[in-house]
């Protein structure tokens, strides 16, 4: 039996699943926190992978593992792959302004036309050219950059500084896939390479993409030397199939297990749900994302949705909010009631919760982009104030957000038949009530399960066996439409309070 290992580096934690190759069968599992904040030393990623292999029983019978992480992150390192500052994540929103400022300079039309996406806060190159003007120290010793999943990556292969790794700082060893590239801002889902024009654009530093470990080339002094004002190196695109190296020995990691190119955590959520062509997932975490797999690139002026590429050499256009299920931890707090209770409460009241709507634009959002919104409450009268009704404008204001997300991305000419719902609160009854009243097409919950890592997991198998692994997740509970209009029209006319800025 050939065992392959998946991991999920996300923002909360990482998470290892053990599959067989053969079967998808879960052989066995382990996690490990990572740090609060929306600025983390990946150090810290990298004592949780450890601990989570660990605590799933070590890697010592596995033959492959990949990597899918949180998008976005900056993670820049030095000449002699030190981190040059602490990695700015996904969620952190002070280079709002930068993206404003570089979709301004260029023009929405042409970021979109060249990467698939119009820039964010969320995207690599917004904090690029933030680090450039808020920390220039900083940025003048740049001399590659690259995403967490690249970076946990390159130290499994026992790359980094000379002190922590066996084979140095090759920064010509760093890989990573065309979904997590798609993600910078920087790179092409329909030509397939990087625009480093845009790149230098945002950072005002010229790059290239690495070579592979140990073929820098005659040049890789002046190309590693940051403070001469070479050039950065970005990390090598693999293809989907492609296996980065293999293992060195560290802890409970033992040498020689093949690593695969690793993956975006919403392009591993799609590949281990097997998602095709037709199928529009919902992932409800600390965000929320809507996402549907295409065979063709899809390219948003507006800037609503991105059009990222997929780990398996398709498209994966995605919208994606800042609230979700600390929707839910957020209200369920206020009333003094768990998830459960919540959900009572939700399922009490009436569809459309007596006119209460929530707009949770708790931490800012991302879809719309209002960065600095916060959430409103309202059509409260004394008949509607009701422990119920609040319960149940959580849930429909966490799923409309969605729904509307969801919407744009099918306007983009994306074929639709099914909404699968996964992540934590998708088992939720009250989630899966108001689902079919948001969504126009048939509801499907899959089992419970590590997506992310699934599809990390999938990944490796494909990288050791060259034949892309075809487990087939199985089903919890599937729904047809009860669609009730009413709600998310209340939700778009309550929409407009929801961008109120923070005092």
């Amino acid at each position: 039996m050939s065992l392959v290992a998946g991991v999920d580096s996300s923002t909360q934690s990482c998470k290892v699943v053990v599959r067989d190759l053969s079967t998808g069968e879960l052989v066995r599992q382990g996690s490990a926190g990572h740090p609060v904040g929306t600025e983390v030393p990946p150090a810290a990623w990298w004592e949780a992978l450890l601990a989570a292999i660990a605590d799933a029983g070590g890697l010592d019978d596995v033959a492959a593992l990949s990597i899918a992480g949180q998008q976005h992150g900056l993670v820049a390192l030095d000449a002699d792959g030190r981190v040059v500052r602490d990695a700015l994540l996904w969620n952190d929103t002070r280079s709002a302004p930068a993206a404003r400022d570089l979709t301004a300079e260029l023009g929405a039309d042409a970021w979109a036309r060249r990467t698939g996406s119009v820039p964010v806060a969320s995207f690599t190159a917004t904090k690029l050219r933030w680090l450039r003007d808020a920390e220039p120290e900083a940025a003048a010793r740049v001399a590659a950059v690259a995403l967490p999943h690249d970076w946990l990556t390159w130290r499994l292969l026992g790359f980094g500084p000379a002190d922590e790794s066996p084979l140095g700082p090759d920064l010509d060893a760093l890989v990573t896939d065309r979904s997590d590239a798609s993600g910078t801002s920087y790179w092409s889902p329909a030509d397939e390479g990087y625009d480093l024009d845009l790149f230098e654009h945002a950072f005002g530093r010229a790059a290239r993409e690495a070579r592979g470990a140990g073929e820098a080339g005659a040049d890789a002094g002046t190309d590693a030397d940051a403070d001469a004002g070479g050039r950065v190196v970005l990390p090598r695109v693999l293809p989907a199939d492609a296996a980065a190296g293999t293992t060195v020995a560290n802890g409970p990691v033992p040498a020689g297990v093949v690593v695969g190119a690793g993956a975006g955590d919403n392009a591993g959520a799609a590949l281990g749900l097997d998602a095709t062509v037709g199928d529009l997932v919902i992932s409800i975490g600390t965000s929320g994302t809507a996402f549907a797999v295409t065979d063709r690139p899809v390219t948003d002026p507006s800037g609503t949705v991105a059009g990222f590429a997929d780990a398996a050499g398709g498209y994966l256009p995605l919208i994606a909010t800042l609230n979700a299920a600390r929707v839910l931890s957020s209200i369920g707090g206020l009333l003094g009631v768990d998830h459960d209770e919540l959900a009572r409460l939700a399922l009490a009241a009436e569809p459309g919760a007596g006119g209460v709507t929530l707009v949770p634009y708790f931490e800012g959002e991302r879809t719309p982009d209002l960065p600095d919104a916060t959430a409103t409450l309202s059509g409260l009268t004394l008949a509607s104030s009701t422990r119920e009704n609040l319960a149940r404008a959580a849930v429909e204001g966490m799923l409309s957000a969605l729904a509307d997300g969801a919407a744009a991305v099918r306007r983009q000419g994306v074929e639709a038949s099914r909404v699968l719902i996964i992540g934590g609160a998708a088992l939720n009854p009250a989630v899966q009530a108001v689902a079919r009243q948001v969504f126009d097409l048939p509801v499907v919950v899959p089992e419970p399960g590590e997506y992310v890592a699934d599809g990390a997991a999938r990944q490796a198998g494909w990288a050791l066996s060259g034949t892309r692994p075809t487990w087939a997740p199985a089903t919890s509970a599937s729904f047809d439409s009860d669609l009730r209009p009413a709600v998310g029209e209340r939700y778009r006319a309550a929409q407009g309070l929801g961008s109120l800025p923070r005092p």
